[in-house]
């Protein structure tokens, strides 16, 4: 899991990447269409693409002539799940420092940061 991980944060670490995801989860595009906004290649385009598709953030499919990029959102429930691992040990951190604050005599965190 984490190889895989690290391959979709690397892949979404770049800016043109992670506009390409957010403008895919409105709905499929070409390559074509993705390249449209971007003062690039649609060489580099396709680059950006394979790092992402590899990544598993999406997939190329054929429709006839056409070759529509579709994001596979399911990857977003991987980093989800581990985002909120993370999220939830922050919490109960600083559920512990109210703890501690409140038995100090201190006011309480405002929603869990000093």
């Amino acid at each position: 899991m984490e190889d895989r991980l690290s391959r979709v944060f690397a892949a979404l670490a770049d800016p043109i990447r992670r506009d390409m995801v957010a403008r895919l989860a409105s709905g499929d595009a070409t390559v074509n269409e993705l390249a449209e906004p971007y003062p690039v290649t649609v060489q580099a385009v396709s680059k950006h693409l394979k790092v992402l598709e590899e990544a598993g953030l999406v997939t190329r499919g054929k429709q006839a002539q056409r070759r529509p990029v579709h994001l596979e959102a399911e990857v977003f429930d991987l980093m989800t799940k581990w985002i909120e691992r993370y999220r939830r040990q922050a919490e109960e951190r600083y559920q512990r420092l109210d703890e501690v604050l409140l038995e100090l005599g201190q006011p309480r965190t405002e929603g869990g940061a000093p």
